[in-house]
């Protein structure tokens, strides 16, 4: 049997995306939490939160879920209320993913735009509280998922896979609850995104005009407060980019179509609507692993951290190769 072409690009995708996914996700919590990136205890918190988060999607969605489903037989994972648990677990994850990159855009707003507010807001207790807030209200939120969920077969009575209940696909309850989440991740946050990056970049670039006007008379073109203004507007284009090119896709099929219909029949493999769904999926899971190189991988003293460590491990491995050739 002949699989389709999507399948056939998912059974190498996945599991290059988990291996990336989680190697660059703990690398940044590893150097991060070291506290040697230059970076204030404010913006570590949320680095630390959003690596957190993406490791824990592409753990729970990726590797136990896709990479599983594809290479494992049938274990306790296909257990419904385990199948169950799962797909909660993925829906927080990327709550807390989506909207942890809300709030550490609207900090790094404040810190640039509102400099009364920056001393009280930019802090490390309030990323905390910030943090803890919108994960507990996350938890909540998906409460409902829980339920809408039935065993797709019994096997010695005992509930394997999971599918949705009929009541749940005819609900308009539900469907209402459907659209409402789709709004809420990832819509809602794309428009946050752009409009507080478009705020900021204006207020950038408005400072930086008033700023050359106070140095009219002056021929120095090597300004370096100009210089970083500069470097916190490229990075938050590419922030925006990176997320609004790896959101679109999944955004486009889910006001389309039921977040829950995972699920065609086999004469569906190969039809634009199953393939766009795929697709969106592999994007949006994909934006796991690029938010922390975005983040992390564009501060210099993140990068000095990053050699230090392979140097360290290189030292670490050449010198156990060292004394085992002296033992033996």
């Amino acid at each position: 049997m002949e699989y389709p072409l999507i399948f056939q690009i998912e059974l190498i995708y996945y599991p290059v995306l988990g291996a990336f996914g989680i190697a660059v996700n703990l690398l940044a919590i590893v150097i991060l939490t070291r506290g040697k990136c230059g970076l204030s205890k404010c913006i570590t918190r949320y680095l630390l939160a959003m690596a957190g988060a993406d490791l824990t999607l592409v753990i729970i969605d990726v590797i136990l879920r896709r990479i599983n489903n594809m290479y494992l037989p049938i274990n306790f994972l296909f257990m419904t209320p385990v199948c169950t648990l799962k797909g909660v677990a993925y829906l927080v994850s990327v709550d807390c993913s989506v909207w942890f990159t809300v709030a550490f855009t609207f900090d790094r707003f404040v810190a640039i735009c509102c400099q009364k507010l920056q001393s009280k807001y930019c802090s490390e207790r309030t990323a905390t509280v910030i943090i803890a807030t919108m994960f507990v209200v996350s938890c909540l939120r998906t409460i409902p998922f829980y339920y809408i969920s039935e065993p797709a077969l019994i096997i010695n009575n005992m509930p394997w896979y999971c599918k949705p209940k009929f009541q749940f696909l005819n609900s308009p309850f539900w469907k209402a609850y459907e659209w409402v989440d789709s709004i809420l991740t990832p819509l809602l946050p794309m428009l946050l995104i752009i409009l507080l990056n478009g705020l900021t970049v204006r207020h950038i670039t408005v400072a930086n005009r008033v700023r050359r006007g106070l140095q009219c008379n002056s021929t120095n073109k090597n300004d370096a407060e100009m210089k970083n203004r500069r470097k916190s507007m490229i990075l938050l284009f590419t922030i925006s980019a990176n997320f609004i090119i790896m959101w679109m896709t999944y955004v486009v099929h889910s006001l389309n179509w039921p977040v829950v219909n995972f699920n065609y029949a086999d004469i569906y493999y190969s039809e634009p609507v199953y393939i766009t769904q795929q697709v969106g999926f592999m994007l949006q899971l994909l934006s796991s692993c690029t938010n922390t190189c975005i983040y992390g991988l564009t501060q210099r003293m993140f990068r000095e951290e990053l050699k230090n460590g392979v140097k360290y491990l290189l030292t670490l491995n050449g010198n156990i190769c060292h004394q085992n050739l002296v033992r033996n």
